[in-house]
């Protein structure tokens, strides 16, 4: 079912040069800088359950397809947090899915699907209602082996290192384990703290509290507050962190003095929070975010413009991340101007840029990264991480930023299976893209060759400094 062709362009002499720059990337080793995948999984190391739970349930690119369709998520046995009633028959839950598998048709979803099936499991067929119990048998009674344990998988991956995204107040107890257990895979957390540097996230004055008794510092102050988030940097960091990540609503920055700071600290850890404030505090985190990370050498990932959990009956039935994110309009140059102004040329300083507002590729983005030093773009992102989305990427920003002030691909995912198949996808639009370059005679092939090896391997692995 998967061709040997795929994504390569049509022309017979492109896509010859795709080809060729294909095969000297294929089997590279993966860089997963960014992901989130749960570090439970290689922490326990025990068989993933049945098909529904590896491939369904933790997948909002697949639920939320179906969601779409009206298909409820109870019946695709989705958690609620009130503790309701949702399908819990693995089996059931997989045949919904496979009687609903033509609403992927032409989406990256079908394609990482299809690369899993047939790659992982042999599966050479597509997925319908007629050979869903096929399908699952065969999934299910290859889950029960040891050689598809994630620890196996991950090995069987090539995955050289990944990624997970763990919050601030997180104990890291699994990295712990995974440490302890002698494992050589290589599992790193990433420092997420938008549960206490957002105002506007739920629980958020609890959070601080649990911030306060998890460092030992006193975060009813302003300086208290920060020292515990180098507390806990410091504390990610003896566990291989090498990046903190923001997802912010927008990606605004600011300065302002310690006193202003303080009180407005002040204002959102103790009364009620306007929408203003809350923004002001966000921006001044970013700032006060790059300068943590100038003192111990994290990369600071944003990650902005994402209205989150849009549905708000979802959000109160099933909580955060459940599908319901949606793009919106980002600004980028003058939000990130304070911060710029303060910190853009310290060679310290790493910050990786993403969007999900396409517009902004080659107006502010590729401008912005094709001068500030301390600036690199990351890949396309989330709803972007599809072969024409990646192709928009390269074509509106090469021009203006080059390739070298991009950071290669992170699947950001977690969906495990999905992980070789959306590297391989970046692999391949990376390599017929680059063969569109040398066939209109704007880059020679020796040239394309080093970029497929530092799109798809070495740019990843320098930009997160693992």
């Amino acid at each position: 079912m998967l061709h040997p062709d795929r994504l390569f362009p049509a022309d017979p002499t492109t896509r010859d040069i795709a080809r060729r720059l294909y095969t000297g990337v294929k089997d590279l080793p993966i860089i997963s800088p960014h992901g989130h995948t749960d570090p439970r999984w290689y922490a326990e190391n025990e068989p993933f359950a049945n098909p529904a739970s590896l491939f369904v349930i933790p997948d909002h690119y697949i639920f939320r397809m179906l969601y779409s369709q009206g298909i409820a998520l109870e019946k695709l046995g989705i958690p609620r947090l009130d503790g309701g009633p949702v399908e819990t028959d693995p089996r059931k839950i997989w045949r919904l899915f496979a009687a609903n598998y033509h609403l992927f048709r032409a989406t990256p979803t079908r394609m990482w699907l299809d690369h899993a099936f047939e790659t992982l499991f042999g599966l050479t067929d597509r997925l319908n209602a007629g050979n869903a119990d096929r399908f699952y048998d065969v999934i299910d009674a290859a889950l029960k082996t040891d050689a598809f344990r994630p620890r196996a998988m991950f090995e069987r991956m090539k995955i050289e290192v990944i990624s997970t995204t763990d919050g601030a107040l997180d104990d890291l107890k699994w990295h712990r384990m995974i440490r302890e257990s002698g494992w050589k895979g290589r599992v790193v957390p990433a420092y997420r703290p938008d549960a206490v540097v957002d105002p506007e996230f739920k629980g958020f004055r609890e959070n601080i509290a649990a911030l306060a008794r998890i460092s030992g510092c006193d975060t009813d102050t302003w300086d208290g507050y920060l020292a515990a988030h180098r507390q806990r940097r410091a504390y990610f960091k003896t566990f291989g962190c090498t990046s903190s990540d923001h997802g912010h609503p927008t990606a605004a920055t600011g300065i302002l003095s310690p006193e202003d700071a303080a009180a407005l600290y002040a204002r959102v850890i103790t009364g009620p929070v306007s929408a203003a404030d809350a923004e002001a505090f966000r921006a001044q985190m970013l700032t006060e975010m790059a300068r943590m990370s100038i003192e111990d050498g994290l990369v600071l990932q944003i990650h902005p413009g994402s209205f989150r959990n849009h549905n708000a009956g979802i959000m109160e039935s099933f909580g955060r991340d459940m599908g319901a994110d949606i793009p919106q309009r980002t600004d980028y140059v003058k939000a990130l101007k304070p911060l710029l102004d303060q910190f853009g040329t310290d060679p310290r300083l790493a910050i990786i840029l993403f969007t999900l507002d396409e517009t902004v590729y080659s107006r502010e983005l590729a401008p912005l990264a094709g001068h500030y030093p301390c600036l690199k773009l990351g890949p396309a992102w989330w709803f972007f991480d599809a072969p024409d989305g990646m192709w928009r990427f390269r074509d509106l920003t090469t021009e203006t930023a080059g390739f070298y002030n991009t950071v290669g691909f992170n699947d950001d995912t977690r969906a495990f299976p999905s992980i070789p198949a959306r590297h391989d996808v970046a692999r391949r639009v990376d390599c017929a893209f680059l063969a569109s370059r040398v066939v209109a005679h704007r880059l020679d092939e020796d040239e394309a060759h080093e970029l497929a090896y530092d799109l798809a391997y070495r740019l990843a692995k320098e930009a997160y400094r693992l």
